[in-house]
C-alpha cells in the first residue's frame, strides 16, 4: 500500500516527505506559461536513486507543451486529473482524452500514467458512474486516482482539491472491479484516513488539502505542507496496513475452512438422485468460496 503526497513543489518539503517514507510526491505545473520551474526539477532529482518516485500533474492540456515538459522533468509518472465531465455530471466524450494519454505512451513509455476518475460526493445527487469512467480510463492508465467531483472545481475543468470526502462505496467498487490498481483521493487526513483504507481497500491513499497547514479562517494553505499532520497521517496508514493484514489471515482461514466444507459436502453426494436442495446448498458454497477468494487476492495485491 502506498501513499502519494500533492503539492510539493520545494526541495526542502520533499525531503522531509523522503525522510517520512512517502512513496510518491506529487508536484504541479500550474500553467503552460509557467511550466519550468527549477525547483521542482531539483524535487525531481531528490527522488532519483530512493524508493519515492515523482509524479506531475500539468494544469493544461497543451500536448507539445506537456511533452516539454516531461523531457524537461522526467517524473515517474505523469497524472492527467482533467475533468471527464461538465459541471452538471454529464460524462462528455473522453475518448479524445484516452487516446492523449495512449499517444503519451508511446513518446514516453518509461513513464507511469496516473488518470483521475471523479467520484460523488456523499451529498450529491449526481447519476453518473465512476465505474463506467474508470473501465475507459484503464485502458491507457498505470494507476487509478479516485477523487472527489463537487461539479465546481476548485480549478475550473480539472478535478482535485476539495478537502471533501468522495462516496467510499463508489472508491471500494472502483478498487475491487478494475484492473489498473486505485488510489483513493478527497479529503483524506489523519483523523479519517484509517477508516477509509478499511472500508474501500485502496492499492494507495493520495492526500494535498488534509495534510496542508491550515489558516486562520481553518481553511486548507495550498503549497504548504504541516508535517506534523503528514507524520501522523503516515503512521494511520501503517495502523491501518497491520490491521488488513490481520485481516488478510482471517480471509485466509475463513477460505481453508470454506473450501473444506464444500470437499464434504461433494463427497457427501450421493452417486444417484441428488436432491435440488443439495445442488442449491453446494452452489451458494462454490460462490462463498469464489468471493472469499476473490476478497484474499485483493488483499494480497494491495498489501504487496
Amino acid at each position: 500500500m502506498i501513499t502519494q503526497i500533492y503539492e510539493i513543489q520545494s526541495p526542502q518539503e520533499a525531503e522531509k516527505c523522503i525522510e517520512l517514507g512517502v512513496d510518491q510526491i506529487g508536484s504541479v505545473l500550474l500553467s503552460r506559461d509557467s511550466w519550468k520551474d527549477p525547483a521542482i526539477k531539483e524535487v525531481a532529482g531528490l527522488t532519483e536513486g530512493t524508493s519515492t518516485k515523482h509524479s506531475i500533474i500539468p494544469l493544461f492540456s497543451e500536448t507539445e507543451t506537456i511533452f516539454k515538459a516531461m523531457e524537461y522533468y522526467r517524473p515517474g509518472y505523469v497524472h492527467f486529473c482533467e475533468s471527464p465531465m461538465d459541471q452538471f455530471g454529464k460524462i462528455k466524450s473522453i475518448e479524445k482524452m484516452i487516446e492523449s494519454q495512449l499517444k503519451f505512451k508511446e513518446h514516453f513509455p518509461e513513464i507511469g500514467i496516473i488518470s483521475t476518475v471523479p467520484m460523488p460526493s456523499n451529498d450529491s445527487e449526481a447519476q453518473f458512474s465512476s465505474l463506467e469512467i474508470g473501465k475507459k480510463f484503464a485502458r491507457a492508465s498505470d494507476l487509478i486516482l479516485a477523487d472527489t467531483w463537487l461539479g465546481k472545481e476548485p480549478v475550473t475543468g480539472f478535478i482535485g482539491i476539495t478537502n471533501t470526502a468522495g462516496n467510499w462505496d463508489v472508491a471500494r467498487e472502483l478498487s475491487l472491479e478494475l484492473d489498473v490498481p486505485v488510489l483513493l483521493a478527497g479529503g483524506l487526513s489523519p483523523e479519517n484516513v484509517y477508516d477509509a483504507i478499511l472500508k474501500v481497500t485502496p492499492f494507495g491513499v493520495d492526500s494535498c488539502s488534509g495534510t496542508n497547514f491550515v489558516d486562520e479562517t481553518g481553511k486548507s494553505v495550498r503549497f504548504r505542507k504541516d508535517f506534523e499532520k503528514l507524520a501522523r497521517f503516515m503512521d494511520e496508514v501503517r495502523r491501518a496496513r497491520e490491521t488488513l493484514e490481520l485481516k488478510k489471515r482471517e480471509v485466509k482461514e475463513k477460505l481453508e475452512k470454506l473450501k473444506e466444507e464444500l470437499k464434504e459436502r461433494e463427497a457427501a453426494l450421493p452417486a444417484h438422485s441428488v436432491k435440488p436442495q443439495q445442488i442449491i446448498l453446494l452452489e451458494e458454497i462454490e460462490d462463498e468460496v469464489s468471493s472469499t477468494q476473490r476478497e484474499y487476492e485483493h488483499l494480497g495485491e494491495i498489501l504487496g
